[in-house]
Formats: C-alpha cells, structure tokens, sequence
C-alpha cells in the first residue's frame, strides 16, 4: 500500500513560483508513474502533468506547459511540481497521485492518491 504526501502550499502571488513535494511511503517511485492533479472550487480535477517510472518522460497540458515541471529524486523517494509563473487560474487544491502503469493522464488510471495541498495564487 503505497502512503503520499503533498506539501508546499501556500499562497502567493501571480508571477511567484512555488515547488510542491509528494513523499511516498509503502512503495517505492521507482516503480510508479506519478501524476500532479488540481482541482479548482465548482471544477472538475484537472490533469496537470505526469512522470514515468524511471523519470525519463514527463507530459503536461498546454494549460501548464512552460511553466511547470515535474522530477524525481528516487533516493528521496519524492516527486516534486514545481511551478513557475504562477496565475490565478492555477488556484487549486493539488493532488499527486501514483500508478503501477507506465505513465497515466487520466485519474481514473490511478490507485493511490495524496490528501492534496492548497494553492492559492493572488492577482
């Protein structure tokens, strides 16, 4: 049973950037894809990136593309977003969530998931 664990949150301002950790517990990342999802007040979740296995390979929305990375410390066994540029279209609750599958975009491909973490960004 793979445990996460989002941190990071906060608010900030638009143009600021902001680094989320997902840490995994119960499994390790080096055998999971991992995705970062955000929901938004009234929205449904969003997709906003995913890392495979081995990090080689990441995917974004073009909603976030440019401005949000994601990348592995398997050592740590942590996965981080980090977020530049940020809007206040990004104001969301952010989720990381972890798969057995190579990659995933959809949550439905996803098992595991984190409590999410408040991002809130001020125009």
């Amino acid at each position: 049973q793979v445990q996460l664990v989002e941190s990071g949150g906060g608010l900030v301002q638009a143009g600021a950037s902001l680094r989320l950790s997902c840490a995994a517990s119960g499994g390790t990342f080096s055998r999971y894809a991992v995705g970062w999802f955000r929901q938004a007040p009234g929205k449904e979740r969003e997709f906003v990136g995913a890392i495979t296995w081995t990090g080689s390979a990441t995917y974004y929305p073009d909603s976030v593309k440019g401005r949000f990375t994601i990348f592995k410390d398997n050592r740590k066994n942590t996965v981080y977003l980090q977020m530049n540029n940020l809007k206040p279209e990004d104001t969301a609750v952010y989720s990381c969530a972890a798969t057995s599958i190579w990659v995933a975009k959809t949550t439905a491909s996803y098992d595991w998931w984190g409590q999410g973490t408040q991002v809130t960004v001020s125009s």
